[in-house]
């Protein structure tokens, strides 16, 4: 930075650099925080690192071609005839909402999606199902349920149910 000769012609660039970073960036509510350190204050000397950029955009969810992008839509791979069966026997029972969100624990949705892609043939089952309930690493959840001795009970209850 510069030299100024004192704190005002500072400030004074610090505000001018502040408006111009929310007005570069006014579509998008955010705030920007900076940070003056004075040698010697707090026994901070220096600061190593400082970052100002643009708030964060965010990222859009990769989707399968021809599959939904509207959050709580059914890819096609869940919305066969033989697949709205399913859900509707997964209502009933009370695991899943009329958007087709689970209602469970993250074990048991784990579960759910193993059974229901089993059925259905689904080959990618982790990313249809995370990609629908909004989730990650579902396949972690279903080997923590593998662990879990009401999981053999809970699995029993879908086969079952999906007969």
């Amino acid at each position: 930075m510069n030299n100024y000769n004192n704190e005002e012609e500072e400030l004074e660039l610090l505000r001018r650099l502040l408006e111009q970073l929310q007005q570069a960036d006014g579509k998008q509510p955010c705030s920007i925080s900076i940070n003056i350190f004075k040698t010697g204050s707090q026994k901070a000397d220096r600061v190593e690192n400082q970052y100002i950029g643009a708030c964060p955009q965010p990222i859009p969810e990769e989707r399968e071609e021809g599959e939904d992008s509207n959050k709580g839509e059914l890819p096609k791979t869940l919305s066969t005839e033989e697949a709205m069966a399913l859900w509707e026997k997964a209502q009933k029972a009370g695991y899943v909402d009329d958007n087709y969100q689970p209602l469970i624990s993250r074990t048991q949705s784990a579960l759910l999606a193993d059974e229901i892609a089993e059925q259905l043939e689904i080959k990618e089952k982790w990313k249809t199902f995370e990609m629908l309930w909004n989730r990650r690493n579902m396949y972690r959840d279903y080997h923590d349920a593998l662990n879990q001795r009401q999981s053999l009970q809970f699995r029993d209850k879908l086969r079952k149910l999906f007969r």
